[in-house]
């Protein structure tokens, strides 16, 4: 794998993101001139991270790099490309790269059309945009989209992950959106689970519910990891419709919000226990059964 020559680096914005991955492409070798940021909290980043760093409009920081490094919303790239394209900021022979997940290099086109290298580097991490991010980047993997038969391009592109310590993934520009939504569906609903599962033990008095729930969903997360559905546990694998039941009329009375997502939840994890041979065939019926009618409604 090539390494990149030593590069100037720009930095559009200094979100938790690109603040974090310009201290890692600078720890590489990389030089970062310049970058932009507006709130509090962007300049405060920069300062702790990117420390002598001027902070400059984004098409300042553009015409300035010979990496462009767009570390935006999803929601915010297509313009931004755009518009660094109409400022005459893009020039033949940069390197421009976003760490958007949803999108692959498409969206980067206006900077195709100046003759740049467009690259996506999706780091596969939350970030707190703090100093101890840096070191998480080395437990994790990129997803790297390049152009479709651009060796080359893809060379670049994993050599940057490299350099800044994670683990590069080949992802084709196609399989981009398939990509971003197992991301999205495990990281983001999974918080979402937990923190429900946390105001519920809050609500039965459990004083410090991190404390208890942090050894059981880690040895959960663990074994899931490990050996897929075959690490499901609990009454619904074990075909225990009565406490399903239970469940269901807790739920109705303290936090009738949740039901709707434990039922659909449960009736994923009974599918997928049945196929795994956890749940009995001749138990299966009653779990569904429990989960479509547990509150006393009658089937129609």
């Amino acid at each position: 794998m090539n390494r990149p020559a030593r590069l100037a680096v720009g930095v559009v914005s200094t979100g938790r993101v690109g603040a974090v991955l310009g201290a890692a492409l600078a720890r590489a070798g990389h030089t970062v001139v310049a970058a932009s940021g507006v709130s509090r909290a962007s300049t405060q980043r920069a300062e702790d991270l990117l420390p002598g760093v001027p902070l400059l409009p984004p098409d300042e920081v553009v015409r300035r790099a010979d990496l462009v490094l767009l570390a935006l919303p999803d929601d915010a790239l297509a313009g931004m490309a755009r518009g660094l394209a109409a400022a005459g900021a893009l020039r033949a022979g940069q390197i421009v790269v976003h760490t958007c997940g949803a999108h692959g290099v498409d969206v980067l086109a206006p900077a195709v059309e100046h003759g740049a290298l467009p690259l996506a580097l999706h780091p596969v991490m939350t970030f707190t945009g703090r100093a101890e991010d840096l070191e998480r980047i080395a437990t994790c993997c990129f997803g790297v989209t390049a152009a479709d038969g651009d060796e080359a391009a893809w060379s670049v592109g994993e050599a940057l992950v490299v350099e800044m310590g994670a683990e590069p993934v080949r992802v084709p520009e196609a399989a981009r959106p398939l990509y971003h939504t197992a991301l999205a569906h495990g990281s983001n609903h999974l918080v979402t689970l937990v923190a429900e599962a946390a105001d519920l033990l809050r609500d039965a008095g459990v004083g410090s519910p991190d404390r208890m729930l942090g050894p059981l969903l880690s040895a959960a997360l663990d074994n899931a990891l490990r050996h897929g559905d075959r690490a499901l546990t609990g009454p619904v694998a074990r075909g225990d419709a009565g406490t399903v039941r239970a469940h269901l009329h807790v739920l109705a009375e303290h936090a009738p919000d949740m039901l709707p997502a434990y039922r659909a939840l449960a009736a994923r994890t009974a599918g997928r226990a049945e196929r795994a041979g956890l749940l009995r065939a001749d138990l299966a019926p009653d779990v569904t059964a429990a989960l479509e009618h547990g509150l006393g409604e009658e089937p129609d």
